[in-house]
């Protein structure tokens, strides 16, 4: 009997192009507030009032949050990936910040596939995810590079 998932993915079943769509989650001026406090307590994160005078003009999730939202949703409904999401690297930025109230989702889209020639049972895949709220603003995209294993049997 295998323990692996029916309905995850090796390397081998990737296509440069493959396109995945998560669930949606909507984030609260609470959870912004809870998480900045605990992570990145700056005022523009923790507090509406001296909010209002930064850079933001307002409240705003923290990145590190919108990028903690992303993970789950790809982790949950998004990438169905075999062995789990494995970084080995990436770049991320922030083109518009997360707020109160926002509903996000994630789009992502296979942009490479590099099978492994020192290690035969993986590769890397690189992956284009971006976040993006209900009014169809990207408010984040990670270009993460991402160890999957190959099929048992299918490589060589």
């Amino acid at each position: 009997m295998s323990n692996l998932a029916p309905d995850r993915l090796f390397l081998d079943d990737l296509y440069v192009g493959q396109r995945f769509t998560s669930a949606t989650h909507t984030i609260d001026e609470a959870q912004i507030k809870a998480f900045a406090s605990q992570f990145d307590p700056q005022p523009f994160h923790t507090d509406e009032a001296a909010a209002k005078d930064t850079f933001f003009r307002g409240l705003a999730a923290s990145g590190w949050h919108t990028a903690a939202i992303t993970m789950r949703l790809n982790v949950e409904t998004g990438l169905p990936f075999e062995g789990g999401l494995v970084g080995a690297g990436g770049e991320l930025n922030w083109p518009a910040p997360t707020r109160p109230g926002d509903t996000l989702h994630v789009e992502s889209e296979v942009v490479g596939i590099t099978p492994s020639r020192s290690k035969p049972d993986r590769g890397i895949a690189v992956v284009v995810s971006r976040t993006i709220n209900q009014h169809g603003e990207v408010v984040q995209i990670l270009k993460a590079k991402l160890v999957v294993p190959r099929s048992p049997g299918r490589h060589s």
